[in-house]
């Protein structure tokens, strides 16, 4: 009976020893895949605020002019062009 016991509590013991190995090889997979998304996650933060920046840039009014002016020849109207219509 002692025998089986002690069997048992050496099988028990290997089975937690294996268990806590796995466990900490778990760890470190998750830990270094956290940490790779967290970088990818800081560059992605970067290059978000650089797409941000140019988007700003685009879309200034003064831009959007100059573009208008130069690709389809708008231009503002004259002061004899403007039409008041009243109702």
């Amino acid at each position: 009976m002692s025998r089986v016991l002690l069997v048992a509590l050496i099988l028990a013991c290997v089975g937690s020893a294996i268990a806590v190995i796995y466990a900490r090889y778990s760890h470190r997979q998750l830990f270094v895949e956290l940490t790779r998304l967290e970088r990818e996650r800081d560059e992605l933060n970067i290059e978000f605020g650089r797409l941000q920046l140019e988007q700003a840039t685009w879309a200034e009014a003064n831009r959007i002019d100059q573009l208008a002016q130069q690709r389809i020849g708008m231009k503002f109207p004259e002061v004899d062009d403007i039409v008041v219509v009243r109702p």
